[in-house]
């Protein structure tokens, strides 16, 4: 019954994420969604559910640092393609 109740509450966070307007705050609640998954699939052992959800957790945290980043300097850091 736990089980339930938690892929449940990491789908509703999930799905609630949609709903912020600021990309970093977005990609943060993305993650904790996703590190729920983790736990989720550790729980029933299934190891493509807890792979897939690292990948996703740790997309989700890089992306929503490197969006906050952008926002505070105003642009794209530079990569040396002029």
């Amino acid at each position: 019954m736990w089980l339930d109740t938690l892929g449940w509450t990491a789908t509703a966070i999930f799905s609630s994420s949609y709903f912020f307007k600021q990309p970093a705050a977005l990609r943060r609640i993305q993650a904790a969604a996703a590190l729920l998954w983790v736990v989720y699939g550790t729980a029933i052992g299934s190891a493509p559910v807890v792979v897939a959800n690292l990948i996703v957790a740790v997309a989700a945290v890089y992306a929503s640092f490197r969006v906050a980043a952008v926002s505070e300097v105003g642009s794209e850091p530079s990569r040396g393609l002029n």
